[in-house]
């Protein structure tokens, strides 16, 4: 046996690790991976390490280490992120007082402005769940969504409380309703004014200001109690099909979401962010927060138009904003749209955008990063991951290039493009039609009162099927074509409406165009265009013009047997157009009359 020198204990204490060696590994394999075993369970959660995931936290991040810095800009009304963190404990604490505990539904209908921002903080805080209204429903609709979300409270914007008190009267008898709270807007002017002088107060319990001022700034919200999985957020679905659903999004999820977003695009410390996002659009695409995290300037603003968004740009320096493609276009055909003095990045989603409107977006000096998510995945989960060596292709390649929806961010697990029926990966050869499925962390908690429809988009082989209709190129990147329900058959023929929508966005006098079907004797169906023209234009183009310049660029059968010109197409408050409007209105319209064309 080697001799061992025990002069030092570092000596024999080597000796000593040397024999334990020997006599584990004497020991049968059997009982090395019971010792593993027991070693690996010592290895568990503890509470030290198993804090739940949550976006709130960030808010008093803000306050420490951008404490004096801007947080929100309305008109003449700004806060530091020390007093946006101040009045959203405030608010929480006042929550409580009102009779609100966890659980508890607590909606709001308001424009983008500080309180919107504010209660996507406060209302989680104090463990109730928030669903922000599309301020642009009717009040049946409203009333609906009231009653199925069984909401306690309701924070009213001053300009919408008609709404709501219309939306309250469509009740049942015998119905409990929510306690009301009006959002008083000092700070916009005369129609604020007018406003508030023509709505009755006697129907809201107090005002927002009221139940801030009233607030404990020391409010510790209750973060032992909290589970990553509590629900956090109800969302109901756009509006883009006839019934909205319910959506619930737990904190772990929207944690995901909001650190995915601003690693994916690559969002700076201090950006100056404009909100021409809806925050009620899937709660700003999880933005709200994502700010907070960066220690964001956020620029709120009631409304918005071309020349809005430009003037703001200049005035505050803007560096980031949001928009669906409606937005981009309304950019690229405002009246003031000069090149940009210094670089805008914008994200857009909610409709594939048509590489001609990127371009001219892009021209202007925007850079536009392009992405993809549902209400169901509370914001972005697959983005359009540029490549450096695609900097050198033309502008029209680029273009096309950044249209596409792309891959998965690093918060999702898996996206995929399969056969419906088999389940089965479709070919990458960006041609092959399937439907897009997903699953990561970003994923739903379910709809709300609604476990069959569940069910059957959340399966079993742990899939969430999304019902949009894609290809997956050969390098691996999505390109969404249709949903699902706007695919077109034609003589057996699948059509893509995007694609269609595409070429038609190249026509230099058109503003807006959306593709259905429309029923056809003998085609069974065909496609129909509907377009609205640019404004000052001194000539319009015909049917037979646009079905022309169509038809140089496409295959006759895709080709649009219908044209339908429009002064403005109907929109969702997102800026989705809604094709279930114009499916009703092509189907009135009866068979094409050019159907063997």
């Amino acid at each position: 046996m080697q001799q061992v020198d025990f002069t030092t204990t570092y000596h024999f204490e080597s000796y000593l690790l040397h024999k334990k060696l020997i006599f584990n590994h004497q020991k049968s394999p059997l009982s090395r991976a019971r010792q593993r075993q027991r070693v690996m369970e010592e290895l568990r959660p503890r509470k030290a390490n198993s804090s739940p995931l949550t976006p709130l936290g960030f808010l008093k991040r803000a306050a420490t280490v951008y404490g004096d810095c801007t947080s929100v800009i309305y008109n003449t009304t700004t806060y530091t992120w020390s007093q946006t963190h101040r009045r959203c404990l405030q608010l929480a604490s006042s929550l409580s007082s009102l009779g609100i505990k966890r659980g508890h539904v607590v909606s709001v209908i308001a424009p983008n402005i500080p309180a919107m921002y504010e209660l996507h903080f406060a209302v989680p805080m104090s463990g109730a769940i928030l669903n922000s209204i599309n301020t642009r429903l009717d009040a049946r609709t409203i009333s609906v969504l009231l009653r199925h979300s069984e909401s306690k409270l309701v924070f009213v914007d001053h300009l919408a409380s008609s709404l709501i008190l219309q939306a309250l009267s469509l009740f049942p008898p015998n119905t409990q309703r929510p306690q009301l709270v009006l959002i008083t807007d000092d700070d916009d002017g005369g129609e604020a004014l007018s406003s508030s002088s023509s709505s009755s107060t006697v129907d809201f319990c107090c005002t927002y200001e009221s139940l801030v001022e009233k607030g404990d700034p020391e409010f510790k919200w209750d973060e032992d109690q909290l589970s990553e999985w509590d629900p956090m957020i109800l969302n109901y679905t756009s509006g883009t099909t006839s019934s909205p659903k319910g959506v619930v999004h737990c904190h772990r999820g929207i944690f995901f979401v909001t650190v995915t977003s601003i690693v994916d695009w690559g969002v700076p410390k201090q950006p100056v962010f404009l909100w021409t996002l809806p925050m009620f659009h899937a709660n700003g695409w999880c933005f709200p927060w994502g700010m907070a995290a960066m220690g964001a300037t956020n620029i709120c603003l009631r409304k918005f138009d071309g020349p809005i968004i430009f003037d703001l740009i200049k005035k505050h320096g803007v560096t980031h904003m949001c928009g669906a493609p409606v937005v981009l276009n309304m950019l690229t055909n405002s009246p003031n749209n000069e090149k940009l003095q210094n670089p805008v990045h914008i994200l857009t989603a909610g409709a594939p955008p048509p590489a001609a409107v990127l371009f001219r977006t892009e021209s202007l000096g925007f850079v536009v990063s392009h992405g993809y998510g549902l209400t169901e995945t509370a914001g972005l989960v697959v983005s359009c991951a540029w490549k450096r060596n695609w900097n050198r292709l033309p502008a029209s390649e680029r273009a096309r290039l950044k249209s596409r929806q792309g891959v998965k961010t690093v918060g999702m697990t898996e996206v995929d493009v399969v056969d419906a029926e088999s389940g089965v990966s479709v070919k990458r050869d960006g041609l092959t039609l399937g439907e897009v499925v997903l699953r990561g962390g970003a994923v739903m908690l379910g709809y709300f009162k609604d476990p069959e429809g569940t069910s059957k988009c959340m399966k079993e082989n742990g899939w969430f099927y999304t019902g949009d209709v894609g290809v997956m190129h050969p390098d691996g990147y999505l390109e969404i074509k249709d949903r699902s329900k706007d695919v077109i058959i034609s003589g057996g023929e699948n059509l893509s409406s995007v694609e269609l929508e595409s070429v038609l966005y190249t026509h230099p006098a058109i503003n807006e165009a959306a593709v259905v079907a429309r029923p056809d004797e003998f085609w069974g169906e065909t496609p129909c265009a509907f377009v609205s023209f640019k404004e000052r234009l001194k000539s319009k183009p015909s049917e037979k013009e646009i079905m022309e310049f169509c038809r140089a660029k496409l295959p006759h059968y895709m080709v649009p047997k219908t044209v339908v010109f429009k002064d403005e197409l109907p929109k969702t408050s997102t800026g989705k157009i809604q094709k279930f409007v114009l499916r009703d209105i092509a189907k009135a319209m009866g068979s094409s009359r050019v159907s063997r064309m």
